[in-house]
């Protein structure tokens, strides 16, 4: 036990005294660290920093670091307190790679908040598009819809309206917007919209018509979504006030039969 603190000790000596250098030992196991990266640890960075330009190598080995350091502290604080054991030991590798494993668990739910968020605002966004579309023609009514468009949103219909003024008359433009806020039936509406631009006065008027058809479809589903999610909201109240209660008169009973048996 005496020899484990020493050898902490001695480590942090070091490495303080840039006896060791902490670059070049990490330069060497970069590559096989990198391994821990999750696929998706990238793109969710991406996500959340809304295309900054961010280094995303350092902020993965700024996880191995922390990862790392809560280990060693855990089994340093554990030896000094004599309660070093292999359990506790394997508890504080455990605690380390929670650690290392928290940032990109808030990334995944920063990830799914905005998901859904964007679910629920995209059939109202549509809505205010669709009317429009009606007396302009596409690109105009896109580069209209930005100032009364949710916020989430504006960012990436700036991007789209602006590939289409330099030229890109393709369909390119629409697909990109519709992977960038990856939501229910949001390619599909993109598709339709290209169509609507690309479609003549003669059939403007029926791809318009099936255009409301789904905006009013998808407007549907999300109401319904919303009184469901109200419903799972209410049913998990009630279940928590039920177990409180329960929990709680048996804490009383529990209580008055020790006293009971006291006297």
């Amino acid at each position: 036990m005496e020899f484990l603190i020493v050898a902490v000790l001695l480590v942090l000596i070091f490495v303080a005294n840039r006896i060791l250098d902490t670059k070049s030992m990490l330069g060497d196991i970069r590559p096989y660290v990198r391994k821990l990266m999750e696929k998706d640890y990238e793109f969710l960075l991406r996500v959340k920093y809304n295309g900054k330009d961010i280094d995303v190598n350092a902020l993965f080995e700024r996880r191995i670091r922390d990862g790392v350091l809560v280990t060693i502290i855990a089994i340093f604080l554990l030896a000094v307190t004599g309660y070093l054991n292999y359990m506790w030991l394997l508890l504080s590798f455990v605690l380390g790679f929670l650690t290392f494993k928290g940032n990109y668990t808030t990334l995944k739910k920063f990830y799914s908040a905005r998901l859904k968020h964007m679910d629920s605002m995209l059939p109202y966004y549509l809505k205010g598009l669709e009317i429009l579309v009606q007396h302009y023609t596409v690109p105009v009514a896109l580069s209209r819809s930005i100032e009364t468009a949710p916020e989430i949103f504006r960012p990436g219909l700036k991007k789209l309206v602006a590939r289409i003024d330099a030229g890109d008359s393709s369909i390119q433009p629409y697909i990109d917007f519709a992977n960038e806020y990856p939501v229910r039936d949001s390619m599909r509406m993109m598709r339709l919209l290209y169509r609507l631009s690309l479609g003549s006065n003669e059939d403007k008027h029926d791809q318009i018509l099936l255009f409301s058809r789904t905006v009013s479809a998808l407007q549907n589903k999300a109401r319904e979504m919303k009184y469901q999610e109200r419903l799972e909201s209410m049913e998990k109240r009630t279940m928590i006030m039920l177990f409180t209660t329960g929990g709680g008169v048996l804490l009383v009973l529990f209580l008055s039969m020790t006293l009971m048996m006291n006297i």
